[in-house]
Order: C-alpha cells, then structure tokens, then sequence
C-alpha cells in the first residue's frame, strides 16, 4: 500500500500520524485498548490488516496493549531499533508500513512465546462481532 505523505495526512488525526507514520509512541496508561479484555480482532488503524487478536492480549501491566504472538505469520515486520539510546526490535505492518510499536523478548512474562508485543492503541483499531454486525449491517 503505498500513499504519499499528504495523503497519510488527510485520511490520519495527527495523533495517528506522529505515532504510525513517524514512529512515535503515545504516553503509557492513555490508549484506548491498555487495559481491554474485549473478545475480538486488532486491526491495522491506517490500513485495515488484521494484526493480532484478543486470544493473544495479556496484562503485562506496561501501559500499552501486550500480545504474546501476531495473528499470522508475515502479517507484521521487525526492524532493528536503535533509537533513543537503546536496543530493540520495531515492529510494522507490513501492508502499509505504519509503526505499530516493539517486540520485546525474555522478560519471564507466562505467555506461550515469552515475547511480548508493545503495540500503541493508536496504531490499532478493536473489531468485535458486535460492531463488525453493525458495520455490515450499515453496508447492506
């Protein structure tokens, strides 16, 4: 998916933009799905790509939503990080590029893969069986 910067611009809020097209990072504690136990999918908020679901959401108590595993295998990607003074793992969408958040590893959490996915809420959008009904039901 490829779109100019103007573009990204208009169809984003300028919360959206600084923190998924200038890989910014919204303060810990604020976003809309941190503390979210809601069954259902995690969208891409700029491009619609199905990211990660709630069966995967664990409370790592860090401020941010926390998944221990994408949805599917090539449906994010991962940069090597050294911003900030530090060493980490960013991770992407791959259909449209936008920031997401980072992948941290070994931090003894009880998941499955023992990483954790820092994801802003900003970069995300909750679909549940609720509102995808309403949204296809407005479509019809």
């Amino acid at each position: 998916m490829v779109r100019s910067d103007d573009e990204w611009r208009r169809e984003l809020t300028p919360e959206e933009y600084r923190v998924l097209r200038q890989a910014g990072t919204e303060r810990p504690y604020t976003g809309e799905y941190w503390d979210t136990h809601t069954a259902g999918v995690y969208q891409c908020r700029a491009c619609g790509t199905e990211l990660f679901t709630s069966n995967e959401k664990f409370d790592s108590h860090c401020g941010w939503p926390s998944f221990w595993a994408p949805l599917a295998e090539g449906t994010v990607r991962y940069i090597h990080d050294r911003t900030l003074g530090m060493d980490r793992v960013e991770v992407r969408c791959t259909n449209c590029d936008s920031h997401l958040g980072h992948l941290f590893e070994g931090e003894g959490y009880r998941t499955p893969t023992d990483q954790r996915y820092c994801i802003n809420s900003v970069s995300l959008r909750l679909v549940t069986a609720e509102n995808a009904d309403s949204t296809a039901a407005t479509e019809s």
